[in-house]
């Protein structure tokens, strides 16, 4: 078994309680929270999110989460274990869904996380959106109106589902800490990340939109 120490990331839908977990998970381990979305990125991530173009906010994405991955190195290599709330399998699964085309391939000496997949149902999961403060960007819209392609795309990746349905944020950690982690990817250099080792394929822009059947 590796001895690296943990790399942990959260996954799911908006509403599943990544926000929440996260920096209690990283508290209960001792470990540096990392945004991957580092704080001087923040300027030009608002101006993206304003434009229309899903493959240019992917790409903008993609390199924010490059940027976080060498801090992640830094820290599993000083023995600091790392959370994370989402990693290149949300930027990669909504992109997705959104219809960006671009083919990723991403490189195999990445970081890889322990992930866990937190799924809630789904009166829940619109409940807690709607108790939120924060108006929903464009964005968010159309991710919800594609949630259902969003989770066949995250069905791809090697994960720990965790249902937070009716448990309060304590009953949640309570679980992914209970998480039997010893398997096939227990640590952070275990695991590629996607059902095909760090290839996400081209996806062509459908014209049907976001509504599934």
């Amino acid at each position: 078994m590796s001895d690296q120490p943990r790399f942990e990331s959260l996954e799911g839908l908006r509403g599943a309680g990544k926000s929440t977990i996260a920096p209690m998970l990283a508290a209960a381990r001792e470990a540096a929270l990392v945004p991957t979305v580092p704080a001087f990125y923040q300027p030009l991530r608002r101006e993206v999110d304003r434009r229309e173009n899903a493959e240019a906010r992917m790409s903008f994405y993609l390199s924010a989460l490059f940027t976080a991955a060498d801090d992640i190195r830094r820290y599993l290599s000083a023995g600091t274990p790392v959370v994370v709330e989402s990693y290149f399998a949300r930027c990669l699964t909504n992109h997705r869904a959104l219809g960006a085309r671009l083919g990723i391939t991403l490189p195999p000496d990445l970081p890889q996380p322990v992930t866990y997949y937190l799924v809630c149902a789904e009166d829940e999961r619109q409940a807690r959106l709607a108790s939120r403060d924060k108006p929903d960007s464009r964005w968010d819209a159309l991710v919800e109106s594609s949630s259902g392609r969003v989770s066949d795309a995250y069905a791809g990746f090697p994960m720990y589902p965790v249902d937070t349905t009716g448990r309060g944020p304590d009953e949640v950690l309570q679980a992914i800490l209970a998480t039997d982690t010893q398997g096939a990817h227990a640590r952070a250099d275990a695991e590629p990340v996607g059902a095909h080792p760090h290839l996400l394929p081209p996806v062509p822009r459908r014209a049907e939109g976001a509504h599934r059947p």
